[in-house]
């Protein structure tokens, strides 16, 4: 049995999950429309590589903030509905397939909040997820992060956090799959890391190291 690691956005989907639950969010009346352009901006810096995840996840959470996790656990079921799974990859859908049928644990791996990544992945068919955790006081979001952020090295720690709490699973390899060089650390430690749709910084890596390049198109 193999380990396969799937990034999130424009990895398994065509976008970014976060910046397509602020725009669900402001279309619900949940949240201002300033939001966008925080986040617009907030963006920019990412793919620049120099964003400072706290100060982003401190934008991502403020809508929900004090409010109850069931509560929101509604609003993502419908967000998700609508606009994340029509934008999945259907190569993506055919690579979570082809590891489903070699019997392959799936996890899902983003830098954006669990209450969004967990349950994107159960609907891909994914095993598990591993995203920033939320906190949580009296079943209500606080608002604040917890744990290890899992943002470039930040993937590779939690990623052996989890395999310490899962001593029983043994992999033969790593397979991981994303789109940015903020991903390099996961990549690096894969057995088999592929490159799809990559930034400029990571496509150039993955040609120097003999990395698959793959497109993917919606």
């Amino acid at each position: 049995m193999d380990l396969a690691l799937f990034d999130l956005d424009e990895t398994l989907i065509c976008e970014d999950t976060a910046s397509l639950w602020l725009l669900w969010l402001v279309s619900q009346g949940y949240a201002d429309d300033a939001i966008v352009r925080q986040d617009e901006a907030l963006m920019q810096r990412y793919y620049q590589g120099t964003l400072q995840m706290e100060e982003y996840m401190d934008t991502l959470l403020a809508p929900i903030a004090g409010k109850a996790t069931l509560t929101v656990d509604g609003w993502v079921r419908r967000f998700i509905q609508r606009d994340i799974l029509p934008r999945v990859y259907p190569a993506a859908l055919a690579r979570l397939q082809f590891h489903q049928q070699r019997g392959d644990t799936l996890l899902v791996i983003s830098a954006n909040g669990d209450h969004l990544v967990s349950p994107i992945a159960r609907q891909l068919g994914a095993h598990g997820a591993l995203a920033i955790g939320m906190e949580v006081v009296n079943d209500c979001y606080t608002g604040k992060t917890q744990g290890t952020f899992t943002y470039q090295q930040g993937k590779v720690a939690r990623l052996r956090e989890w395999q310490a709490q899962h001593p029983e699973l043994r992999f033969n390899h790593i397979w991981a799959y994303s789109d940015s060089h903020n991903d390099l650390p996961m990549l690096a430690l894969a057995d088999f890391p592929h490159a799809i749709n990559p930034d400029a910084a990571l496509e150039q890596q993955a040609l120097s190291r003999g990395w698959p390049v793959w497109r993917w198109t919606k």
